[in-house]
């Protein structure tokens, strides 16, 4: 499905433009000046590489062939997730991880709404029918050192562009864990388990989970199992980017 360009917005005020004049917009994958705050020129914008169907029913993982809605990848036909289905945006590749580490270990914000209409198109059905969006959590004490939750500025950026209500505090990290990177999948599904909790009774309701990467799947399982045993009706992931190859696993 084609996705609009970032730099087609909506037309800017005097004082964006005099700010311009003052901090240039530079591209979110070069050192280029653009138009305007979260552009990317059209050279590095075609070579984004944006998931969809065929993809797996479950995870999204991309299928090679169109096999039905129904159809699944050799992994969630083992192991069905506790998760209803996942979607992402982008596939995991060089330039996915600098949008995704500029955003986690920067703090860069000036792609958020950009990033929030891609994942709202990747993620449209779930979002159609969902109740609320709710942020993968983080530690209290790793929130306090790095002062942003990213997840969260994802959430409530496709809150205002889906208009869906978000819950920042819907899902709450107990335990803090080692971090993920370098971790094999098992290693991943060990290491976050019971470290998730809801924070209160959310009965029939569908949620939509909102991280920055799906790498393994194993923190939105956790975050899947603590809303079920709230009492959640569905849940759904939803990401900006995912990890479609071993050799991609964030670091």
């Amino acid at each position: 499905m084609p996705r609009t360009s970032p730099s087609l917005y909506r037309p800017r005020g005097v004082v964006s433009w005099a700010a311009d004049l003052i901090w240039p917009p530079r591209s979110l994958l070069s050192e280029a000046i653009v138009d305007r705050p979260g552009a990317i020129e059209p050279g590095l914008w075609s070579e984004l590489r944006f998931l969809d169907a065929p993809w797996c029913g479950r995870c999204g993982f991309p299928l090679p062939s169109d096999e039905g809605l129904d159809a699944v990848c050799a992994a969630c036909a083992a192991r069905a997730p506790a998760y209803d289905t996942a979607r992402a945006a982008l596939a995991y590749d060089d330039h996915a991880r600098r949008l995704v580490l500029d955003l986690k270990r920067g703090g860069r914000r000036d792609g958020l709404g950009v990033f929030a209409r891609w994942m709202a198109s990747a993620g449209r059905e779930a979002l159609a029918r969902a109740d609320f969006l709710a942020p993968a959590p983080m530690h209290w004490t790793r929130l306090a050192v790095r002062s942003f939750n990213q997840a969260a500025w994802l959430a409530q950026e496709l809150s205002r562009s889906a208009g869906k209500p978000w819950r920042p505090g819907a899902l709450v990290r107990v335990k803090r864990r080692k971090s993920q990177a370098g971790l094999s999948a098992s290693e991943r599904r060990r290491n976050v388990g019971g470290a998730i909790r809801a924070s209160a009774r959310f009965e029939g309701k569908i949620i939509v989970v909102v991280d920055d990467v799906f790498t393994t799947g194993a923190t939105l399982e956790a975050c899947a199992r603590a809303l079920r045993k709230a009492g959640a009706a569905e849940v759904h992931g939803l990401t900006l980017a995912r990890v479609v190859r071993p050799t991609d696993i964030l670091s």
